[in-house]
């Protein structure tokens, strides 16, 4: 019988539901049973008719119950089956063992520099750039307004090539800045370097095919093309960049950070560049050219880039990661149109676009003058600290022991070390006095190349002063 508990806060139909419920799934009442006529059901439990009807018919909507005018209700001829114990319940699906993306994750975090418990007063972390309340200032002011602004249409599905006036926005910071004139249908946003080349290896690679990679070089690139069941082959850095004689004549694809070596931090020759032009026009390859922080330089102009010279084989990408902030997640591919078209096909089938509100905020960002007002205001940060790392490692001595480069360009130089350096005893040692430092083995795939990779955008000129005295006298 059910039972109605005055105490109780729900509602008497629900609680006449549940108990309901509770009578079938553990078979009190069995498959078949002709439960009571509403009628007959209220009076014996003191309630309205109405209130069983409700029951009732949530329990045939729930299809624990079949009705007829002849048969009245029955409970469902359905195969009991009692509810299982407690710790046969806590059994579901057991996850595959997925080797590669376990070994990719773990050398992720210790190339993105995992987090620790001890307490870190100098964090010379390559990653991340500067960022100040004035930044966030006018973000705010941005979002709040591109807010305000937007229409009701800017809140259904988008484009999977990204939000128009945002692209034109990019379009036309690359005319004007890189020297890169291309129409809109040939970008595509996406939300990161890793989306980016996400989406590369599913539209324009078939799995198996052979890719090569800077080493050392950027973990995370060859880490997504290899989950993604791509052959990828390492191909050494020297002191002109990536080494072209050493890329597999079946590669499909080369990735490439030709104005600021990922790692090492070198300048890619332009004897090199043409190399690599005449290679990919000749075996109708992919370059895959990531220019992540080319616009802060120190010496000249920022240098031309491979797409504007071969736009036909090359992908080039873009980030607002260094330029703006990590987590705004805006990145573009610029390409050709059919290869950007493909991707686009990919991401609308997988992703189906980036959310509105960043990209909203991003155009009036620049749209408003203040992109282009923090790039000045950065740009002169970045030259000061740039300069208070170059003069402290000189200053200290550890030019003399360590090789100093990718001092033109970017957010971080390389102290580099010779073979017999102990890069690992040396970084906890570091940690132990307050410091944390990025190892290059971490960049490495095949390499034994060793030693630092140090940044400089998040730390001040007095931070990177006394961190570098620190670590000299760790080292010297």
């Amino acid at each position: 019988m059910l039972k109605v508990n005055r105490n109780d806060d729900r509602p008497i139909w629900q609680q006449l539901l549940d108990q309901a419920i509770h009578n079938i799934t553990t078979g009190k009442w069995k498959p078949g049973e002709l439960l009571l006529p509403s009628r007959e059901l209220a009076l014996l439990i003191g309630v309205s008719r109405s209130t069983i009807q409700i029951v009732y018919e949530e329990l045939f909507s729930r299809g624990y119950t079949v009705t007829s005018r002849r048969g009245g209700t029955r409970v469902s001829e359905w195969t009991y089956a009692p509810r299982p114990s407690e710790a046969a319940a806590a059994q579901g699906p057991v996850p595959p063992e997925l080797p590669v993306l376990n070994a990719a994750i773990g050398h992720l975090h210790s190339w993105f520099g995992e987090k620790e418990n001890r307490k870190i007063e100098i964090d010379f972390s390559p990653h991340e750039p500067y960022l100040d309340e004035h930044f966030q200032k006018n973000w705010r002011r941005s979002f709040l307004q591109a807010s305000t602004e937007a229409d009701l249409d800017s809140w259904a599905y988008g484009n999977a090539y990204g939000f128009l006036p945002l692209r034109e926005q990019i379009q036309r910071f690359l005319s004007l800045e890189r020297g890169v004139h291309v129409n809109v249908d040939q970008i595509i946003l996406t939300s990161g370097a890793q989306h980016s080349i996400d989406l590369i290896a599913q539209a324009l690679l078939h799995e198996g095919e052979i890719v090569s990679v800077e080493d050392p070089g950027f973990p995370a690139a060859w880490m997504a093309m290899k989950y993604r069941r791509m052959q990828v082959v390492s191909v050494p850095v020297d002191e002109y960049g990536l080494c072209v004689d050493c890329i597999p004549p079946h590669s499909k694809l080369v990735y490439v950070t030709p104005s600021h070596q990922c790692a090492i931090g070198v300048i890619m020759s332009e004897p090199r560049r043409q190399q690599l032009l005449h290679l990919a026009s000749e075996q109708r390859l992919w370059i895959v050219e990531d220019d992540y922080d080319s616009e802060f330089r120190y010496r000249g102009d920022p240098l031309p880039t491979l797409f504007s010279q071969q736009p036909q084989n090359t992908l080039y990408m873009m980030s607002f990661s260094k330029m703006v902030a990590p987590g705004i997640r805006i990145s573009a591919i610029i390409g050709p149109q059919e290869a950007i078209r493909q991707i686009a096909q990919v991401h609308e089938l997988t992703y189906r676009h980036l959310p509105i509100m960043e990209q909203l905020t991003l155009t009036h960002f620049i749209e408003h003058g203040h992109f282009m007002r923090h790039m000045r205001r950065v740009r002169n940060v970045y030259r000061r600290r740039h300069e208070a790392m170059t003069k402290a490692i000189i200053a200290t001595g550890l030019s003399e022991h360590f090789t100093l480069s990718g001092v033109e360009t970017g957010l971080h130089m390389l102290l580099e070390a010779n073979q017999s350096f102990d890069e690992d005893a040396a970084t906890r040692l570091a940690l132990e006095h307050g410091i944390r430092v990025y190892p290059l083995s971490v960049y490495c795939m095949e390499s034994d190349r060793k030693g630092w990779v140090l940044g400089f955008a998040k730390v001040d000129e007095a931070a990177i002063e006394e961190g570098i005295h620190r670590l000299a006298g760790i080292l010297l």
